[in-house]
């Protein structure tokens, strides 16, 4: 039985509580270690709630065979290594640098945490990194003994399902289930890199939501802010987005990732999605709002003086702008009656006059 809220940090992800917000550094630290702290500093500034980072190397992920399927195709989104092994060892970041971002996170009060890519990763960020969470990607979702790893684990684990059939999501989360795992959230992703608009298929979130009764959320390969935007008006618990340092072009990555200045308009438009959505309320939900309808709303005014027993008519009593006066559906009802009192231009009707 999965947990419909949970905490990672001071974070409660699911429910109604703010959506998650997670700055995936992925390749973009260009393998500097000084880039890597400032890509910490710059998702806490942009306003993420959690940086990502992404542990594995080259010889984890794959061997160094340059024929058949080890080829990169041209035209591919990280063309530039020729096979799969160089584009690892370009993009890969070297694991004793983890620990100490996650010191550099821990005083700046973000959440860091990393994305495991087989199980003796898992040991590493468990032993060494300490991470509260732990992230599936796309790919590796249908590694069953990766799956059992990081479930045994016993912290939250959010799972990517890019590419994935329900069928496939529906195992993977039996295998984290069967080996303990109770915190789950799912995030419908797009492989793609870029992404388009149109491959993100975001309604699909309430239909993990329903059959999983978990958090869902969005893994956003997409380019700008639309679709993370449109994601928290439709219920996303968490929303991950690549973040790069301004003029990055050497990652392999930096085509679908945000510099620091547009992950935090990214930020500013889900906090402001999330607002939109709250309840339902008809009528004025602000002072201001009641001074607009008071100011701008039509009602019903005396615009002639008049005397004492004369008559209201279409010419002396007409509906105006401000409000203030009765509602102009009375109109009709008040044309014949008799003013009880002499009335100044410019006064709001009002039943005491004919009364």
């Amino acid at each position: 039985m999965f947990k419909s809220t949970f905490s990672i940090g001071k974070n409660i992800i699911g429910g109604n509580h703010p959506c998650f917000i997670i700055a995936e550094v992925s390749a973009n630290h260009d393998q500097k270690f000084e880039y890597s702290i400032k890509l910490v500093e710059e998702a806490k500034k942009a306003g993420a709630d959690a940086v990502k980072l992404q542990t594995y190397t080259p010889d984890t992920q794959t061997i160094n065979v340059s024929r058949g399927n080890f080829l990169i195709p041209k035209g591919n989104t990280f063309e530039g290594p020729k096979n799969l092994y160089e584009l690892y060892k370009t993009a890969y970041m070297p694991w004793e640098w983890q620990p100490k971002l996650m010191q550099v996170a821990k005083k700046l009060g973000i959440v860091l945490f990393s994305t495991a890519y087989e199980e003796t990763a898992v040991d590493f960020l468990e032993k060494e990194v300490k991470i509260p969470v732990h992230k599936v990607a796309s790919f590796e979702m249908t590694d069953d003994f990766l799956l059992a790893k990081m479930a045994k684990a016993d912290k939250p684990i959010i799972m990517s399902t890019g590419m994935a059939t329900l069928e496939e999501i529906d195992h993977a989360v039996s295998v984290l289930e069967d080996n303990g795992c109770t915190q789950l959230a799912i995030l419908r992703c797009s492989s793609a890199y870029p992404a388009t608009a149109e491959e993100m298929y975001l309604k699909d979130m309430e239909v993990l939501r329903e059959i999983y009764q978990v958090p869902v959320g969005v893994s956003d390969h997409s380019v700008g802010i639309g679709v993370s935007a449109a994601a928290a008006a439709l219920g996303a618990n968490v929303i991950e987005k690549h973040i790069m340092l301004v003029g990055e072009k050497d990652s392999p990555d930096h085509s679908f990732s945000m510099n620091p200045e547009e992950f935090k308009r990214m930020v500013i438009a889900i906090r402001q999605a999330e607002a939109s959505v709250q309840g339902i309320h008809f009528g004025p939900s602000s002072t201001m709002e009641a001074d607009h309808k008071r100011l701008f709303r039509r009602s019903l005014y005396i615009v002639e003086d008049m005397k004492k027993g004369e008559k209201l008519t279409k010419k002396n009593l007409r509906a105006i702008r401000p409000g203030g006066g009765l509602e102009l559906k009375y109109h009709e009802e008040l044309l014949g009656m008799k003013v009880n009192r002499a009335v100044t231009r410019g006064t709001p009707m009002n039943w005491d006059l004919v009364r």
